[in-house]
């Protein structure tokens, strides 16, 4: 008896996590949906969507039509041209490509050029770090796997408290700012070695700037991650753990 009982019990538990999985599948709206089936997105963005999960992240994030959104350190431009899509016409994007990077790698200025070019919603950005000027009275701004880089030795030592700062400016009362990087060990040396961060030190330099932590989401989780061999790394390279932080400006 005890045993028939826990088979039922398991079932029922698998029924449950099946009809779970369908709600959160029906909950991305079709603005999220339809970003993601965007033909101005390369080929080689749509095959990282499996592991990337953009839709559920903009999800949890609270992307919606008519937001002015900040892809910051935008990168290839993976999210800016979701973000263009998802936020339609009435929305807008900032996309920001420091010129340090630039300068590190020429091309980054043409990915940021081939993302914004498709979208008349989308506004970049250029500039170093110390002179970043977002837009005022942003709903959300979006880094991904970026925030590290605030801390490489090549940048000034309060490099990531100004930009937190300027963030914490740029963003409404109310407005989300939404952090993904890979989970490394506490250390100094970590962000340079292993391009990631401990995320206990990232959540305590933003709360710092005067967010307000609103919570965290698995997604992006990975147990098998030891969190010790650089993200570029063949072995680890795509299946990193990463932690996805939300904040909110009071």
């Amino acid at each position: 008896m005890a045993r028939r009982n826990l088979v039922a019990a398991l079932a029922a538990l698998a029924i449950g996590m099946g009809a779970a999985a369908t709600v959160a599948a029906a909950a991305v709206p079709a603005s999220i949906t339809a970003a993601l089936a965007d033909k101005a997105r390369p080929e080689a963005d749509v095959k990282r969507d499996a592991a990337r999960h953009p839709g559920e992240l903009l999800v949890w994030a609270g992307v919606k039509p008519g937001d002015k959104a900040a892809d910051f350190i935008m990168g290839g431009g993976y999210f800016t041209r979701i973000l263009a899509a998802a936020v339609g016409p009435k929305g807008h994007v900032w996309a920001f490509q420091p010129t340090e990077f630039i300068r590190f790698r020429a091309a980054y200025a043409d990915e940021q050029k081939a993302a914004v070019a498709p979208y008349s919603n989308v506004t970049p950005l250029t500039s170093s770090f110390g002179e970043l000027k977002l837009e005022d009275g942003l709903d959300l701004v979006l880094t991904v796997q970026n925030y590290h880089d605030l801390h490489l030795k090549p940048f000034p030592a309060d490099n990531a408290a100004k930009m937190n700062a300027e963030i914490f400016r740029a963003l409404k009362p109310g407005g989300t700012y939404v952090v993904v990087d890979h989970v490394g060990p506490a250390g100094a040396d970590t962000p340079d070695k292993l391009h990631r961060i401990d995320p206990a030190q990232v959540r305590k330099e933003v709360e710092a700037a005067g967010f307000k932590f609103v919570g965290e989401t698995d997604l992006l989780k990975s147990p098998a991650d030891p969190h010790t061999a650089n993200v570029f790394d063949p072995s680890i390279r795509g299946k990193t753990d990463q932690f996805a932080f939300k904040f909110r400006k009071p």
